[in-house]
């Protein structure tokens, strides 16, 4: 691997001492790579300077007329949105005003794709069909210095989730995100956003650089994962620089929890768009990848008031003891830890809410600070250019390797990964959860729904509803806490063999089959992530409402009930994150539910990391949104983009069937109280307490137990701060308000 960087790095130093390449395009190409900005600066210092060629001296010209320099149409932003119709075969460049005139109110990133694909996309388009269109979209900090900007987001109606009644092509609207450098990529190859219509006769892939866009031949790269694809294409098309988003077999399958990979640069690496079926959409349109190569500039408004913003924003980052000190050194998995001893641990398929040997596979585990689990951390790393944080993890299984390891290192697993991977369907081996995360990269899965999923199949099968012979397990038995039957379903349900075929569905679909559609853990069929709500009431109601399904990204009340944080304006005096507080339901906690909901809808607009928010507020994202761009945005206005796009998204689902009945929780959340009982891996059952449970001493009670969510409760008091009538739907006041009155449901 250094020897290779070592190449790669000498081939850029030639380039720039024949002058085919700039100093800048020579820092940036190096970044990409992996290079320190010091040390690329240094390489550039010595890289040897070119030999002049010797003239004879000419006559000096009179000096000529000096051209004015246009003023840019636009800051921050690129001003292009690529628009590609599949079907035709044709990419055009337009401007982002044309597209999308109203462009400032909506902002970039979550925000841009919505506006747009309400716009084109109705309630008879197919999810899977040829008029549905997928956006990838970057946003106006994009491409900068900000601190964890480097991200980027696609837009669609989904294939996975969908309201219980309306039209057989009904879905929702999601948009999901994912970091690395293609997005920095992208906006520097000159555009915001690209919009992706039609259906290609054959795979084809989208080669985009400096401001053109070519469709090319992709035959040769179907069905392969997402690494080969990758190597595939930089060697094809051999500039440095390149990055690639692309699709594995399971979007190829239509896997309807496919995601699309990006930066998939070694084997068993790969920042994931995961959620709700993206690579599926992408799959049906026959597109394989999108390369992308990016020199241009990115203008700023105002640069020496960015510069500070930025200073600012660093300096409330990193005395943050998540931002600061957790996250960079046990990465996401700290949590793992945490969330067990609040007792919302989600534990085989929701039955229970404790996991005894959940630190096995915690962010300590990684590091080898927990007795008889090896260490497998090889690395950590930022997943974009501007992470401070550097949350992200590299594993290795070390040798001697189980038998089922056929990968044995990548970059993860993340907290979500190593619950939805383990304890959600019971596993304690940490090795086996590596190994299925790893595949879950090539193969283009969305770990969280895949995991999900399987561990819905386990319980239909306990529960005799599903067989599972192939991995193992007849109706009637157990397959609770299998990790070699978790990496046998994760490569079934990619390529559609067997009973994979069925789990590809997702669980909501897979349930039903079954007749059981009560054991789908998901809200608009979207699968839950790995915070059980009867131990957090708050972030239940956010569950319930999402626009998208079973989300914590789309407000992460987490910080706030288990970690004592708050985004917002200002922080005002909430309590402390007790027991107590967690499991109240009043109205001020519904305030932090809208709160969170229009900050986190306005952060996904700039494409900012959300983790950012444990130290930041809405005043830092609005000083550096109004540098970028010259246009003045307070704090209370970035909120007001947030709720602008939380109830255009709110509309699209309306206007799909959507209605309160959508708003709720599975039963067992809302009807069964949480268990007093931890389960144990080893023991392939659930303990009644006092249990011993590392690192949290011997639990006398779960912390949760007898807890329910009581989301009919709940609902109307959600309503009427949202200002919204008793169904659900938005005032014609609060239309107005926001500037959607044109959007009014029929």
């Amino acid at each position: 691997m250094e020897e290779k960087l070592h190449k790669q790095v000498s081939e850029l130093q030639e380039q720039l001492r024949r002058g085919d390449i700039t100093r800048r395009e020579f820092l940036r190409y190096a970044t990409l790579l992996g290079v320190s900005l010091g040390a690329a600066e240094a390489l550039a210092a010595c890289a040897p300077a070119p030999t002049p060629t010797l003239v004879p001296p000419t006559p000096t010209p009179a000096p000529p007329t000096p051209t004015p320099v246009p003023v840019p149409k636009f800051y921050g932003w690129s001003g292009k949105v690529l628009d590609v119709d599949l079907t035709a075969g044709k990419a055009e460049a337009k401007a982002l005003d044309q597209v999308c005139p109203d462009y400032k109110d909506y902002v970039g990133g979550r925000g841009l794709g919505v506006k747009i694909l309400y716009d084109a996309v109705g309630p008879d388009t197919d999810p899977l069909g040829p008029e549905n269109i997928l956006i990838f979209a970057t946003g106006p900090l994009t491409g900068t210095s900000v601190p964890s900007s480097g991200r980027f987001c696609i837009v669609s109606k989904s294939p996975l989730g969908r309201p219980k009644a309306g039209k057989d092509t009904r879905g929702v609207v999601f948009d999901s995100h994912s970091g690395g450098d293609w997005s920095d990529v992208l906006k520097h190859a000159g555009f915001d956003a690209i919009i992706i219509r039609g259906k290609a006769e054959s795979p084809v892939y989208l080669w985009v650089e400096d401001g053109k866009a070519e469709i090319k031949d992709a035959t040769p790269l179907w069905g392969k994962g997402c690494y080969e694809t990758t190597a595939a294409l930089k060697e094809e098309i051999g500039k440095a620089g390149i990055k690639v988003a692309c699709i594995g077999p399971a979007g190829e399958n239509l896997v309807r929890v496919a995601c699309v990979i990006n930066d998939a640069d070694e084997l068993g690496y790969g920042r994931a768009c995961g959620r709700d079926g993206g690579g599926a959409v992408m799959g049906s349109k026959n597109l394989k990848a999108i390369a992308a190569r990016g020199t241009l500039e990115v203008p700023m408004a105002k640069p020496g008031e960015m510069a500070a913003a930025i200073r600012e924003a660093f300096d409330r980052q990193t005395p943050d003891p998540i931002c600061g000190a957790g996250l960079p050194m046990y990465g996401t998995a700290i949590l793992v830890n945490v969330i067990n001893g609040a007792g919302a641990y989600p534990t085989c398929n929701f039955q229970w809410g404790m996991f005894k040997e959940a630190a096995k596979t915690s962010g300590e585990a990684l590091v080898g600070e927990v007795a008889e689990v090896p260490k497998t951390l090889t690395k950590t790393e930022g997943c974009c250019r501007t992470c401070t944080m550097k949350c992200a993890r590299v594993t290795s299984i070390p040798e001697p390797r189980p038998g089922y390891v056929t990968m044995g290192a990548g970059e993860g697993p993340e907290y979500e990964t190593t619950w939805a991977l383990g304890a959600q369907c019971g596993v304690d081996d940490v090795f086996a959860i590596e190994e299925a995360h790893y595949l879950c990269n090539e193969l283009g899965l969305d770990a969280i729904s895949a995991g999900s999923t399987i561990a819905c199949a386990f319980e239909l099968c306990q529960r005799a509803a599903l067989d599972l012979s192939e991995v193992g397990y007849a109706k009637g038995e157990n397959p609770f806490s299998d990790g070699e039957a978790v990496i046998k379903l994760v490569s079934k349900m990619a390529l559609r063999e067997g009973v994979g075929d069925e789990l590809a569905e997702g669980s909501k679909r897979l349930a039903e089959k079954c007749g059981r559609p009560e054991l789908s853990m998901s809200v608009k069929s979207l699968e839950f992530p790995a915070y059980d709500a009867r131990g957090v009431l708050a972030h239940g109601l956010a569950y319930a409402t999402s626009n998208r399904g079973a989300c914590h990204l789309r407000a992460y009340l987490i910080a706030a009930e288990v970690l004592g944080h708050y985004c917002g304006v200002s922080p005002p005096d909430i309590d402390e994150p007790t027991v107590e507080f967690r499991l109240s339901k009043d109205g001020h906690k519904t305030d932090l539910v809208l709160i969170f909901q229009n900050l986190t809808a306005a952060i996904d607009a700039l494409n900012e990391c959300l983790f950012t928010v444990f130290a930041l507020g809405a005043d830092n994202y609005a000083k550096m949104l109004s540098a970028a761009t010259g246009i003045d945005y307070t704090a209370e206005g970035i909120l007001k983009v947030g709720e602008r796009i939380w109830n255009l998204e709110r509309l699209f689902n309306i206007r799909e069937g959507l209605t309160k009945d959508d708003d709720r929780l599975p039963p067992r959340l809302e009807e069964e109280p949480m268990p007093n009982e931890v389960y144990s891996a080893k023991e392939k059952k659930a303990l009644t307490p006092p249990v011993e449970v590392y690192p949290h001493g011997v639990v006398e009670k779960q912390p949760s137990a007898g807890s329910v969510v009581p989301i009919p409760e709940m609902l109307p008091v959600y309503y009427e701060k949202r200002g919204w009538d008793s169904e659900g739907v938005p005032t014609d006041a609060k239309l107005g308000e926001l500037g959607l009155a044109w959007a009014k449901p029929a």
